[in-house]
């Protein structure tokens, strides 16, 4: 089972928005954690970060559009995503530390969820 699992990708128009999910295996709990994405023949970016006592940061492209947060829960992570550009295009990743009662906090990446946004 994958630790972490990447869910809400999708096709849209330039404008829409989209709210992609992050969730750990049963029984495992997300900390710190962050969202990443990668364009065709670019690298891997950070777009938003949120640290376990609830601080977020923002890459600068994406600056006042998107917003991640974690459910009180710890169970969920999202990032919501509104008036999307084309160049928002890429594969979306969830990054986290993840843990349970009994283990320590661990770094896993999610496979990744497409995001394709249509001028």
């Amino acid at each position: 089972q994958e630790q972490l699992v990447e869910s809400g990708g999708g096709l849209v128009q330039a404008g829409d928005s989209l709210t992609l999910s992050c969730e750990p295996a049963a029984g495992y709990y997300l900390h710190d954690m962050a969202w990443y994405r990668q364009a065709p023949g670019k690298q891997r970016e950070l777009v938003a970060s949120l640290t376990a006592d609830g601080t977020a940061t923002y890459a600068d492209s994406v600056q006042g559009r998107f917003t991640i947060s974690r459910n009180d829960s710890l169970k969920t992570g999202h990032l919501q995503m509104n008036s999307l550009k084309p160049e928002d295009t890429g594969v979306y990743y969830c990054n986290a530390y993840v843990f349970s009662y009994d283990r320590s906090p661990r770094n896993y990446w999610g496979q990744g969820t497409q995001v394709t946004v249509s001028s």
